[in-house]
């Protein structure tokens, strides 16, 4: 119980915090509203799960084999989210919302980010490596990480775009506040590339 407890706050923290994912849910929020996000975060869940379950088959010991696949990840992710931001700029967040424009945060699009995105790989590393052999069975292994990092995701993700949804009624201008957060969002990105490289 000890070490599953252990597993959950190592996940709640990785999951609940500023990064590239949380800050795009962010500027779905504000541009699109929790709702039209929805099949984002079902993507970013699907994706870490795809990403959890190759970890757990043991993909996970091929990569750290070989660096120039995690260097290579971290330049595709961060051109990836970067270029998801950028195409968030012209979006007007009081302007009605048409389909057209909300499928920019779409299931598709939210499937990639965490298989393209080194901090998913790390998080999903050390719990593997950290907590899952202390977890039982490899069955047992898989079904407690995969559905930790679910439940995790779901509330956290979703608290995210909450977030920016509910900045969409302060007082600000809130395509000031969009493009602020875009802005925020490339700076973390280029900061998290230049420190681990």
């Amino acid at each position: 119980m000890d070490t599953y407890l252990s597993l959950l706050g190592f996940i709640v923290i990785m999951v609940g915090t500023p990064g590239p994912a949380n800050l795009l849910l962010t500027i779905g929020g504000v541009q699109f509203g929790l709702s039209r996000c929805l099949l984002f975060i079902l993507g970013l869940i699907i994706g870490k799960l795809v990403l959890n379950i190759l970890i757990g088959l043991g993909l996970g010991v091929f990569i750290t084999n070989y660096p120039w696949i995690t260097l290579a990840l971290k330049f595709t992710s961060a051109a990836y989210m970067i270029w998801l931001s950028v195409t968030s700029w012209s979006i007007d967040p009081k302007a009605k919302v048409e389909k057209s424009s909300s499928s920019k945060f779409g299931f598709y699009k939210g499937l990639i980010v965490h298989p393209l995105n080194p901090k998913a790989w790390v998080m999903c590393l050390i719990a593997w490596t950290a907590f899952a052999p202390k977890l039982g069975t490899a069955s047992e292994q898989l079904v407690i990480v995969c559905l930790s990092f679910i439940l995790c995701q779901l509330v956290l993700h979703s608290a995210w775009c909450w977030v920016g949804e509910k900045l969409r009624y302060l007082p600000f201008n809130r395509q000031k506040t969009s493009r602020f957060l875009i802005v925020l969002t490339i700076i973390v990105i280029l900061w998290a590339v230049t420190v681990t490289t």
